[in-house]
Protein backbone atom coordinates (compact mmCIF):
# COMPACT_ATOMS: atom_id res chain seq x y z
CA UNK A 1 0.00 0.00 0.00
CA UNK A 2 1.18 3.71 -0.93
CA UNK A 3 1.25 6.57 1.18
CA UNK A 4 -1.00 9.19 0.56
CA UNK A 5 -0.76 13.01 1.38
CA UNK A 6 -2.42 12.61 4.56
CA UNK A 7 -0.89 9.82 6.18
CA UNK A 8 0.65 10.05 9.39
CA UNK A 9 4.82 10.40 9.17
CA UNK A 10 5.44 11.81 5.65
CA UNK A 11 7.17 14.84 4.88
CA UNK A 12 6.07 15.64 1.83
CA UNK A 13 2.88 16.67 -0.56
CA UNK A 14 2.32 15.37 -3.83
CA UNK A 15 4.87 16.10 -5.89
CA UNK A 16 7.60 15.88 -3.79
CA UNK A 17 7.54 19.95 -2.18
CA UNK A 18 7.55 19.84 1.32
CA UNK A 19 4.10 20.10 3.35
CA UNK A 20 3.18 23.65 5.85
CA UNK A 21 4.07 22.66 9.24
CA UNK A 22 2.26 24.58 11.56
CA UNK A 23 4.77 23.05 14.78
CA UNK A 24 8.10 24.93 13.63
CA UNK A 25 6.05 27.94 12.88
CA UNK A 26 5.44 27.73 16.67
CA UNK A 27 8.66 26.86 17.46
CA UNK A 28 10.21 29.63 15.59
CA UNK A 29 7.55 31.82 17.62
CA UNK A 30 8.40 30.94 20.51
CA UNK A 31 12.35 31.84 20.54
CA UNK A 32 11.73 35.10 18.77
CA UNK A 33 8.99 36.10 21.90
CA UNK A 34 12.09 34.91 24.43
CA UNK A 35 14.73 36.99 22.29
CA UNK A 36 11.89 40.29 22.46
CA UNK A 37 10.99 39.52 26.07
CA UNK A 38 15.09 39.17 27.08
CA UNK A 39 15.82 42.28 25.09
CA UNK A 40 13.30 44.08 26.54
CA UNK A 41 14.67 43.30 29.99
CA UNK A 42 17.99 44.26 29.27
CA UNK A 43 16.69 47.57 28.42
CA UNK A 44 14.48 48.03 31.58
CA UNK A 45 17.40 47.22 33.39
CA UNK A 46 20.31 49.40 32.21
CA UNK A 47 22.71 47.22 33.26
CA UNK A 48 21.06 47.40 37.12
CA UNK A 49 20.02 44.19 39.04
CA UNK A 50 15.72 44.36 38.90
CA UNK A 51 15.92 41.70 40.78
CA UNK A 52 16.95 43.94 44.17
CA UNK A 53 14.87 46.99 45.98
CA UNK A 54 17.41 49.49 44.59
CA UNK A 55 14.19 50.70 43.42
CA UNK A 56 12.19 51.01 46.73
CA UNK A 57 15.67 52.33 48.50
CA UNK A 58 15.58 55.23 46.02
CA UNK A 59 11.69 55.53 47.06
CA UNK A 60 12.78 56.33 50.39
CA UNK A 61 15.73 58.46 49.82
CA UNK A 62 13.58 60.81 46.97
CA UNK A 63 11.00 60.29 50.21
CA UNK A 64 13.55 61.97 53.22
CA UNK A 65 14.30 64.12 50.95
CA UNK A 66 11.55 65.94 50.36
CA UNK A 67 11.04 65.50 54.28
CA UNK A 68 14.06 67.61 55.10
CA UNK A 69 13.13 69.95 52.29
CA UNK A 70 10.07 70.42 53.74
CA UNK A 71 11.25 71.11 57.14
CA UNK A 72 13.33 73.89 55.84
CA UNK A 73 10.48 75.38 54.00
CA UNK A 74 8.76 75.52 57.55
CA UNK A 75 11.50 77.02 59.23
CA UNK A 76 11.98 79.72 56.34
CA UNK A 77 8.17 80.26 56.67
CA UNK A 78 8.27 80.58 60.03
CA UNK A 79 10.87 83.45 60.07
CA UNK A 80 8.63 84.88 57.40
CA UNK A 81 5.45 84.87 59.73
CA UNK A 82 7.42 86.38 62.63
CA UNK A 83 8.49 89.29 60.06
CA UNK A 84 5.35 89.45 59.05
CA UNK A 85 4.11 89.92 62.53
CA UNK A 86 6.88 92.29 63.63
CA UNK A 87 5.47 94.53 61.43
CA UNK A 88 2.17 94.52 61.73
CA UNK A 89 2.80 95.29 65.62
CA UNK A 90 4.72 98.58 64.45
CA UNK A 91 1.52 99.62 62.40
CA UNK A 92 -0.38 102.36 64.85
CA UNK A 93 -3.56 101.69 62.99
CA UNK A 94 -4.72 98.96 65.34
CA UNK A 95 -6.73 99.61 68.86
CA UNK A 96 -5.62 97.78 71.54
CA UNK A 97 -8.57 95.47 71.91
CA UNK A 98 -8.14 94.17 68.14
CA UNK A 99 -4.69 93.37 69.02
CA UNK A 100 -5.64 91.22 72.17
CA UNK A 101 -8.12 89.86 69.82
CA UNK A 102 -5.44 88.72 67.31
CA UNK A 103 -3.50 87.54 69.71
CA UNK A 104 -5.76 85.26 71.23
CA UNK A 105 -7.26 83.59 67.83
CA UNK A 106 -3.27 83.35 67.13
CA UNK A 107 -3.28 81.09 70.36
CA UNK A 108 -6.13 79.46 69.29
CA UNK A 109 -5.38 77.91 65.67
CA UNK A 110 -1.90 77.45 67.69
CA UNK A 111 0.14 79.28 65.64
CA UNK A 112 1.86 80.80 68.76
CA UNK A 113 4.27 79.17 71.64
CA UNK A 114 2.53 77.80 74.38
CA UNK A 115 4.05 77.25 77.73
CA UNK A 116 3.03 75.16 80.41
CA UNK A 117 3.74 71.80 82.37
CA UNK A 118 2.82 68.92 79.96
CA UNK A 119 3.15 64.74 79.99
CA UNK A 120 4.80 63.07 77.00
CA UNK A 121 3.73 59.84 75.36
CA UNK A 122 6.01 57.63 73.73
CA UNK A 123 5.00 54.62 71.11
CA UNK A 124 7.41 52.26 70.01
CA UNK A 125 7.27 49.09 68.15
CA UNK A 126 8.25 45.78 69.36
CA UNK A 127 11.60 43.72 69.07
CA UNK A 128 11.17 42.02 65.98
CA UNK A 129 11.52 38.97 67.46
CA UNK A 130 8.85 39.19 70.20
CA UNK A 131 6.70 36.37 71.22
CA UNK A 132 3.67 36.22 73.29
CA UNK A 133 4.63 36.74 77.08
CA UNK A 134 1.08 35.78 78.23
CA UNK A 135 -0.31 31.97 78.00
CA UNK A 136 -3.56 31.86 75.67
CA UNK A 137 -2.42 34.48 73.24
CA UNK A 138 -1.28 33.52 69.77
CA UNK A 139 1.98 34.38 68.62
CA UNK A 140 2.50 37.93 66.79
CA UNK A 141 1.85 38.32 63.23
CA UNK A 142 4.31 41.17 61.72
CA UNK A 143 1.13 43.66 62.64
CA UNK A 144 1.08 43.08 66.05
CA UNK A 145 4.12 44.99 66.46
CA UNK A 146 4.34 48.18 65.07
CA UNK A 147 2.99 51.09 65.56
CA UNK A 148 -0.29 51.98 63.51
CA UNK A 149 -2.01 55.16 62.89
CA UNK A 150 -4.83 54.58 64.87
CA UNK A 151 -2.24 53.66 68.08
CA UNK A 152 -1.05 57.35 67.49
CA UNK A 153 -4.94 59.30 66.89
CA UNK A 154 -6.52 57.70 70.04
CA UNK A 155 -3.10 58.95 72.02
CA UNK A 156 -3.27 62.46 70.71
CA UNK A 157 -7.57 62.09 71.00
CA UNK A 158 -7.32 61.22 74.73
CA UNK A 159 -4.85 64.38 75.22
CA UNK A 160 -7.52 66.31 73.78
CA UNK A 161 -10.59 64.87 75.76
CA UNK A 162 -8.02 65.85 78.89
CA UNK A 163 -8.20 69.05 78.34
CA UNK A 164 -5.36 70.03 76.40
CA UNK A 165 -4.29 73.24 75.53
CA UNK A 166 -1.67 72.51 72.92
CA UNK A 167 -0.27 69.18 71.24
CA UNK A 168 2.64 68.26 69.73
CA UNK A 169 3.70 65.16 67.70
CA UNK A 170 7.42 65.07 67.39
CA UNK A 171 8.66 68.29 66.64
CA UNK A 172 5.61 70.10 65.17
CA UNK A 173 2.65 71.49 66.50
CA UNK A 174 -0.62 70.19 66.06
CA UNK A 175 -3.40 72.67 64.80
CA UNK A 176 -6.93 72.09 63.47
CA UNK A 177 -6.22 70.87 59.79
CA UNK A 178 -3.57 68.63 61.15
CA UNK A 179 -3.84 64.78 60.01
CA UNK A 180 -1.68 61.98 61.59
CA UNK A 181 -0.97 59.44 58.95
CA UNK A 182 0.99 56.52 58.71
CA UNK A 183 2.25 54.67 55.71
CA UNK A 184 3.63 51.09 56.55
CA UNK A 185 5.92 51.46 60.07
CA UNK A 186 6.44 55.57 59.44
CA UNK A 187 4.51 58.42 60.22
CA UNK A 188 3.61 61.52 57.99
CA UNK A 189 2.59 64.45 59.23
CA UNK A 190 2.50 67.61 57.29
CA UNK A 191 4.61 66.66 54.88
CA UNK A 192 7.70 65.53 56.73
CA UNK A 193 8.46 62.03 57.54
CA UNK A 194 9.16 60.71 60.71
CA UNK A 195 9.96 56.73 62.16
CA UNK A 196 9.79 55.22 65.65
CA UNK A 197 9.17 55.94 68.72
CA UNK A 198 6.91 58.26 68.41
CA UNK A 199 6.52 61.09 70.85
CA UNK A 200 3.25 63.01 71.36
CA UNK A 201 3.89 65.91 73.96
CA UNK A 202 0.78 68.25 75.60
CA UNK A 203 0.51 71.10 77.26
CA UNK A 204 -1.92 70.97 80.31
CA UNK A 205 -3.42 69.99 83.44
CA UNK A 206 -0.52 66.71 84.21
CA UNK A 207 -3.30 64.34 86.42
CA UNK A 208 -5.98 64.97 83.83
CA UNK A 209 -4.26 64.24 80.83
CA UNK A 210 -3.36 61.25 82.06
CA UNK A 211 -6.81 60.14 83.65
CA UNK A 212 -7.69 60.54 80.16
CA UNK A 213 -5.21 58.62 78.85
CA UNK A 214 -6.04 55.28 80.83
CA UNK A 215 -9.95 56.02 80.47
CA UNK A 216 -9.49 55.52 76.58
CA UNK A 217 -10.81 52.07 75.45
CA UNK A 218 -8.41 52.56 72.07
CA UNK A 219 -5.39 52.67 74.59
CA UNK A 220 -6.58 49.67 76.28
CA UNK A 221 -6.54 48.08 73.77
CA UNK A 222 -3.50 49.22 72.52
CA UNK A 223 -2.21 48.02 76.30
CA UNK A 224 -2.90 44.84 75.68
CA UNK A 225 -0.72 44.35 72.97
CA UNK A 226 2.11 46.40 75.02
CA UNK A 227 1.74 43.32 77.86
CA UNK A 228 1.40 40.33 75.71
CA UNK A 229 4.01 41.54 72.52
CA UNK A 230 5.87 44.45 74.16
CA UNK A 231 4.90 48.05 71.95
CA UNK A 232 6.40 50.11 73.80
CA UNK A 233 4.61 53.33 76.18
CA UNK A 234 6.26 55.23 78.08
CA UNK A 235 4.38 58.53 79.90
CA UNK A 236 5.92 60.90 81.33
CA UNK A 237 5.44 64.46 83.55
CA UNK A 238 7.82 67.03 81.74
CA UNK A 239 7.21 70.15 83.94
CA UNK A 240 7.18 73.42 82.49
CA UNK A 241 7.85 73.03 78.78
CA UNK A 242 7.37 75.49 75.52
CA UNK A 243 5.76 74.07 72.49
CA UNK A 244 6.71 75.53 69.35
CA UNK A 245 3.67 77.67 67.57
CA UNK A 246 2.60 76.06 63.87
CA UNK A 247 4.73 77.49 61.04
CA UNK A 248 3.64 75.29 58.29
CA UNK A 249 0.83 76.71 55.75
CA UNK A 250 -2.79 77.56 56.91
CA UNK A 251 -4.06 77.35 53.35
CA UNK A 252 -6.40 74.33 52.85
CA UNK A 253 -6.18 71.49 50.23
CA UNK A 254 -9.19 69.32 48.75
CA UNK A 255 -9.84 67.54 45.61
CA UNK A 256 -11.43 69.54 42.87
CA UNK A 257 -13.92 67.41 40.03
CA UNK A 258 -11.70 67.11 37.00
CA UNK A 259 -13.43 69.38 34.37
CA UNK A 260 -14.83 67.30 31.26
Amino acid sequence: MSNSADSPGTNSSPGGTHRFRPVRVLTVGVFALAGLIFFTSFDTAKGTNIRTDSSLLKLSDLIQERSHKNATLDESNGALRRDVDALAGSEDGSSADSDAELAALEKSAGTQKLKGDAVTVTLNDAPPNATAKLPGYPEPQPDYLVIHQQDLQAVVNALWQGGAKGIKVMDQRLISTSAVRCVGNTLILQGRVYSPPYKITAVGDPAKLQKSLAASPAIQNYMVYVNVYGLGWKVEEDGPVTLPGYSGTVDLHYAKPVEQ
